[in-house]
């Protein structure tokens, strides 16, 4: 049996707060929603008992800017998980303008999975893949 990751979605509006002095969402906030939206996929689908345990961090950001969000924009934020290592994983994100879905973002992160109590890199196990798939 083949499992497919999950698409994980969001959507926020743009307020004046995420805007630089051009008037558009500023780059930095764009990754902040990255994180955002990774760790919401996290929240939502690892148990109580996994979360205990692990946590992520990001080691690597790779982000392709193709077009810009103003204010009052609502935005789409999407995410799943790609291809995993011993103990890190790839997180892509997509961000599209939700009325005309064009593409602003694409994304890809990578994220190490860490022991709680050690506070090292732990091997991501067969159980922790599955958290992102349905």
């Amino acid at each position: 049996m083949s499992l497919s990751p999950e698409i994980f979605e969001q959507t926020i509006k743009v307020t004046k707060a995420d805007l630089d002095e051009l008037q558009h969402v500023n780059n930095v906030r764009y990754v902040q929603w990255m994180e955002d939206i990774a760790k919401a996929h996290w929240n939502v689908r690892a148990s109580d008992e996994i979360k205990e345990d692990y946590f992520w961090i990001v080691i690597r950001h790779e982000i392709d800017y193709k077009g810009q969000a103003f204010l009052d924009d609502e935005l789409l934020l999407q995410t799943y998980v790609g291809e995993h290592t011993h103990v890190t994983s790839q997180r892509l994100v997509n961000i599209l303008n939700k009325k005309t879905q064009e593409v602003l973002i694409k994304a890809k992160s990578t994220w190490c999975l860490m022991d709680y109590k050690t506070k090292k890199p732990v091997k991501i196990t067969e159980e922790m893949v599955r958290v992102f798939y349905k």
